[in-house]
């Protein structure tokens, strides 16, 4: 209750009007406070105005880093692919946890359960059929990268959070609004006659940091003192005091007050531009790992055609040696022979396995999910090689056949003529890499980041000028001044100061140190950049190298494929006339074999080569769904004419 009157005569009790207009003001502040702080935000409205703001800000970075803005949210579908497999396939978890923070039961006190209902965001894009294999396609398994994997979430939000962290800085210069009430109850029965009652008391503050490093506070308080003793007096106290720092040397100017702000804005665009590259990156290595799934299965089926021929094998043997027509040492290599390439099937088909489960892993689904891989991919990459594997080698010597065995041998060497269209010269490749990689230009960004770190640092070796200014009107009121008239304020009636404090250089040890390692820093930031531009080379000469071998590759083992199947037709057609031994057979099949593995393997290499040389010039794009676009070489035609 607050006292406005007293019952006594005494001149300490004395009535006065003017506190019930004050004890009004003072209940009126309380009781709108206490409404504030019983309907401010939940901590579900906070984390709604942590997304906008992070998302606003993400999109406003995008359009300055990358020209363009695309959908972005760190939010994923509760029923992703990964859990509908773990649900529908009916695979093992250690605990709920693992599949999602939704599966978790809230704990006592859980602060924002709509947290977990903001989450049922469904995806259904994939149909699951119990008892059967999920057949993906390269398409489908960079979409579920997107959306599954956890390295890939990790990456958004290393953004979100680069993001609140610039939003933090940002904060730092706007205006700040505080609002702090106190009710103070107290009693004093050391003196000759006790004394008790109680301060209500209400303080409003507004700040704000300036980007020249001005510093602006001003602060109005509202004090109610009541006496419970002695009369029951009360008394008002009103006072607005204000106060500026204004740093004249030392932590002076824009460029030296928003530095922190400066790195903060900058941070979000490296991030943006890490992961970016990061998308580019993980669906090569989709891919590539695709690819190589596929290749391990065509090697399966490889050794399992060779595996059923040695077998033939070996009952041909077998007969031939029952009439006579081989010996037992000739039947003894057949099933060594089969044995051999029973072992190699065997291993073909655990290799497989290992691979297609590291792919699982890869694109975030569990390892023991039972999924399959459309295998008509790898026999579409085989048909778009073929425009590579048929064109005539135009350096082999066509009189070849019919030299002479003293004629001198001149080796061709390979040409670029008749290239696959990502085959481009490397002052070419190095252009578009300085044009287009994400990671050089935050390698650029750093080495001028670290400029401005060396300017702030010297900055820090000036002397420190400050001035300070203050000034108040009107008096606080505490129960000890309860008894005093009501205080006012007023414009005429101020108090003012002011201060001028200088901080001499005399010891700045830590900071001449801090000013010398930014120089070596600064040094350091420029060599990274030269290191970086020296290894994007080697990349880009690598590459056109691996492009080249592994085309010449094609042509080699198309050639020695075909090869090999005539040496197995005409092995056999003479082991059946006696002319050759089995071991003759053994030998065609296993070359016939490492060719076909051979030729396998260079397909998927050529067409990986072209997807990791697109990626180290930085020209493959990839969309927030994990899709890519290839860079259409005709373009860096079109230029050069």
């Amino acid at each position: 209750m607050i006292q406005t009157r007293s019952n006594t005569p005494a001149r300490r009790g004395t009535y006065r009007p003017k506190s019930i207009t004050a004890s009004l003001l003072l209940t009126a502040t309380i009781c709108a406070s206490v409404l504030f702080m019983t309907g401010c935000k939940t901590p579900m409205d906070y984390r709604q105005e942590a997304d906008r703001v992070s998302y606003d800000i993400i999109t406003n970075k995008q359009l300055e880093a990358l020209g363009s803005t695309e959908a972005f949210t760190i939010e994923r579908p509760s029923d992703t692919l990964r859990r509908r497999l773990m649900v529908e396939q009916q695979l093992l978890t250690s605990d709920a946890a693992a599949m999602g923070t939704d599966k978790i039961e809230p704990i006592e006190h859980w602060p924002d359960p709509n947290y977990i209902l903001a989450k049922k965001i469904s995806d259904q894009t994939f149909e699951i059929v119990a008892d059967k294999p999920l057949k993906l396609t390269l398409l489908e398994a960079l979409q579920i990268g997107a959306q599954n994997s956890f390295t890939y979430q990790g990456e958004k939000e290393k953004i979100f959070k680069a993001a609140l962290s610039l939003d933090l800085e940002r904060n730092d210069f706007r205006n700040i609004f505080t609002e702090q009430v106190n009710s103070n109850i107290s009693s004093n029965t050391t003196g000759s006659r006790a004394q008790s009652g109680y301060v209500n008391s209400s303080d409003t503050g507004f700040s704000r940091v300036l980007k020249n490093g001005a510093s602006i506070s001003a602060n109005f308080a509202v004090d109610l003192a009541n006496l419970l003793t002695l009369g029951g007096a009360s008394s008002l106290g009103l006072q607005a005091d204000a106060s500026v720092s204004v740093p004249l040397m030392r932590g002076a100017g824009e460029h030296i007050v928003t530095e922190s702000l400066t790195l903060a804005e900058r941070e979000v665009l490296y991030t943006i531009y890490e992961f970016e590259r990061y998308k580019r990156t993980f669906a090569v290595n989709i891919a590539t790992e695709y690819y190589g799934v596929l290749r391990q299965l065509d090697q399966i089926e490889n050794e399992k055609s060779n595996y059923r021929s040695l077998t033939i094998s070996v009952r041909r043997s077998k007969a031939r040696a029952a009439v006579g027509e081989d010996s037992e040492i000739d039947v003894d290599q057949a099933v060594q022979g089969q044995l051999s390439g029973r072992n190699r099937w065997i291993s073909a088909v655990q290799s497989y396995q290992r691979a297609l489960d590291d792919f699982k892993v890869l694109i975030g689904l569990p390892a023991d999910a039972n999924i399959e891989l459309e295998s008509g991919e790898l026999d579409d990459l085989i048909e778009s090689a073929k425009t590579i594997i048929e064109v005539e080698d135009a350096t082999t010597d066509p009189d070849e056949d019919t030299a002479s065995a003293d004629t001198p041998v001149v080796l061709p060497e390979p040409d670029y003529e008749n290239t696959g269209p990502y085959e481009i010269s490397f002052e070419n490749a190095m252009k578009l890499a300085i044009k287009n990689r994400l990671d050089l230009r935050v390698s650029q960004g750093l080495v001028y980041d670290w400029q401005r770190r060396v300017v702030v640092a010297a900055d820090a070796l000036r002397a420190e000028v400050t001035l300070l200014g203050s000034g108040s009107s009107g008096s606080g009121r505490s129960v000890g001044t309860a008894t005093s008239d009501d205080a006012s304020v007023r414009l005429d009636k101020v108090s003012l100061a002011a201060l001028l404090t200088i901080d001499l250089p005399i010891e700045r040890t830590a900071e001449r140190n801090a000013y010398r390692n930014s120089l070596i820093d600064f040094e350091n930031a420029s060599r990274a950049l030269a290191t970086l531009e020296d290894q994007i080379k080697l990349q880009l000469r690598n590459r056109l190298r691996a492009l080249l071998t592994t085309r010449e590759s094609l042509r080699i083992q198309a050639k020695a494929v075909t090869l090999a199947k005539k040496r197995v037709d005409s092995t056999n057609m003479f082991l059946e006339e006696g002319q050759r031994q089995i071991r003759d057979l053994l030998d065609a099949q296993n070359d016939l074999l490492s060719a076909q593995n051979a030729l396998t393997s260079a397909i998927v290499s050529y067409r990986t080569s072209e997807l990791e040389l697109q990626k180290d010039m930085g020209v493959l794009k990839v969309n927030e769904k994990g899709l890519w676009q290839e860079f259409d070489p005709e373009v860096l035609i079109n230029d050069q004419d």
